[in-house]
């Protein structure tokens, strides 16, 4: 992409968001990017690189349409395959290594990508640099970026036992992104004669956890982070995740195959549908229109009831117009968030919102939380992990899984696990951002408020502890949008297709703030539709994101512009 092209690309990108000058002058303004070709082949390039402890498997030529995004043919560039520290683990005998990939654009923007994968990790994804929302038309490859992906350290075969070993716990906590970063800007400044002029990390879920880290431990790094659904307190949640599962099982109807609770009969796609159907008969109109989503979250919180706005079933009828008391109970637990039996909160309440009916919410409410959550909190995220057997029980693990004794092993150290899951998942001070801030630099945070992992709660309590922490307003570096009836990362009756990549340089390297940034809903007629969007919305219904703590509210006008809606 040539500097015209990024030139018309900013400047659209603010017409649509609505960007306005940077709010504190006092801080650096970074300087803009500059364009550059790749000099030689693909293949003369291999034989220039070098880095310690690093192999360089292979680097091939990718001809132009060989990749697409949304239809969309990717040009050509170099993608380079590698790995970095490879060992034998003194712990479980297995061969460890940081894979990664990294692809080079022959046109350059002179921008480098981090794209930060999501879950256990443990796949080197394609790094096209995906730039998050349900359905992106484009991502950063196709943009001119430079952009790596990474394994973070362990590969699927080894996952979830990784765990085991403990470093391979701190590289997926962390230490693989601050060992990749390095090298692959020493890659970039072989391949183009530079290192890149400003640079970008961006994932969603545990990719929004690694944003999250990244924007404390690597703030001298990277000049732009985008944080999507980020699971900053992932050990918190995986505990969350089998409260959870505990709650629906005291419900459950039936047992499964083995004999266990069959959590999905605890609150079934009718039930979930319906309870959705009381939110918004609460809830729509509050944010001024009646257009089945929930923008005003907070006043919604303060409107709904559960006890009082959903019918309670006469005796044990369940026919999906109603719960059981038990089930408003069970329920309730699981919004109110995992708790001890002290009554002492071990993760965040979650908000009630219309994205409750989401294929996506039931799935990681009642089917990742008794399997991979489980996974994650055996081997990984407790000290000392569980033994390699437990595999084949993690749902009776997560059903049993003490609140009491249990959950306090996420802050736990032992032998030679010398760093407990919660320092190396964490950021090591998630308010203190000063030295991101210093540089320039800025995060944009996005997170779906019906995401039934990662609670939208969790996020929002942590944008106003950072805003405290600067001074009552943190906007002039990070600005939080929350996304109304999204479920985890995408999906839900929502508008999620958006760019954050776009708004984001503007920001960075010519200070315009994203007052708004314009989501999508994926109708029937969208590139990637979202089968959960209402046919009844109509067609290219579109939503601002508004920095939090606003909210968009109807002005008047088509209900389906996102023009009829003002940040306020």
């Amino acid at each position: 992409m040539n500097k015209t092209a990024i030139a018309i690309l900013a400047s659209t990108a603010l017409a649509a968001c609505g960007g306005s000058d940077n709010t504190s002058s006092s801080l650096p303004q970074l300087s803009a990017a500059t364009a550059a070709n790749l000099p030689g082949s693909c293949d003369a390039l291999a034989a220039k690189l070098s880095f310690a402890n690093t192999t360089f498997i292979s680097v091939q030529d990718v001809p132009a349409g060989t990749l697409k995004v949304a239809g969309k043919s990717i040009a050509e560039h170099c993608v380079i395959e590698g790995k970095m520290n490879q060992r034998v683990s003194t712990v479980d005998g297995k061969t460890y290594a940081i894979g990664f990939e990294m692809r080079l654009p022959i046109i350059w923007n002179g921008r480098f990508f981090y794209q930060a994968n999501g879950g256990l990790d443990g796949n080197v994804l394609t790094a096209t640099g995906e730039i998050g929302g349900g359905g992106p038309l484009n991502d950063a490859l196709n943009m001119g970026f430079a952009v790596i992906s990474s394994d973070a350290g362990h590969s699927s075969s080894q996952n979830p036992l990784f765990g085991l070993d403990p470093q391979a716990r701190i590289d997926y906590g962390y230490n693989a992104v601050a060992t990749l970063t390095p090298m692959a800007k020493q890659v970039i400044k072989t391949a183009y004669g530079k290192t890149p002029d400003r640079s970008y990390f961006d994932g969603c879920s545990n990719g929004g956890r690694h944003a999250m880290v990244a924007a404390a431990r690597s703030s001298a790094e990277y000049d732009g982070i985008i944080a999507g659904d980020p699971g900053f307190h992932l050990p918190k949640a995986a505990i969350g995740e089998m409260w959870g599962a505990q709650q629906f099982a005291k419900v459950a109807t039936a047992n499964t195959a083995s004999g266990l609770p069959d959590i999905k009969t605890g609150l079934t796609t009718a039930e979930r549908q319906m309870v959705a159907s009381r939110i918004i008969a609460k809830c729509d109109a509050l944010d001024g229109a009646t257009d089945g989503m929930v923008q005003d979250i907070k006043a919604c919180q303060a409107n709904f009831s559960l006890v009082n706005d959903v019918p309670t079933c006469s005796g044990n009828v369940r026919d999906g117009s109603c719960l059981t008391n038990a089930q408003k109970d069970a329920i309730g637990n699981v919004f109110s968030g995992a708790r001890n039996s002290a009554g002492m909160a071990l993760y965040a309440s979650f908000p009630y919102d219309a994205g409750i009916s989401g294929a996506n919410w039931a799935l990681w409410k009642q089917t990742n939380s008794i399997t991979l959550d489980p996974a994650a909190a055996a081997f990984t995220f407790t000290t000392p992990p569980q033994s390699a057997s437990m595999i084949s029980q993690l749902s009776s693990y997560a059903l049993n899984f003490s609140m009491d004794s249990d959950a306090p092993k996420i802050f736990a150290t032992s032998g030679v696990y010398a760093e407990a899951s919660w320092s190396f998942m964490t950021p090591p001070d998630e308010t203190s951002l000063s030295a991101l801030k210093a540089r320039g630099a800025k995060l944009m945070v996005y997170h779906g408020t019906s995401d039934p992992v990662f609670s939208s709660n969790d996020t929002t309590d942590w944008y106003q502890r950072l805003m405290t922490a600067n001074g009552g307003d943190a906007s002039n570096f990070a600005r939080l949008y929350t996304v109304a009836g999204m479920n985890h990362c995408s999906g839900g009756p929502t508008a999620d297709q958006f760019d954050m990549l776009t708004p984001m340089i503007a920001w960075v390297e010519q200070g315009k703030a994203p007052d708004s940034v314009i989501a999508t809903a994926r109708d029937a007629g969208n590139a990637i539709p979202n089968s959960e969007v209402p046919a009844d919305w109509g067609s290219g219904r579109t939503r601002p994101l508004c920095p939090y703590p606003q909210v968009a509210r109807f002005k008047g006008g088509d209900v389906n512009s996102a023009a009829s809606f003002s940040c306020s």
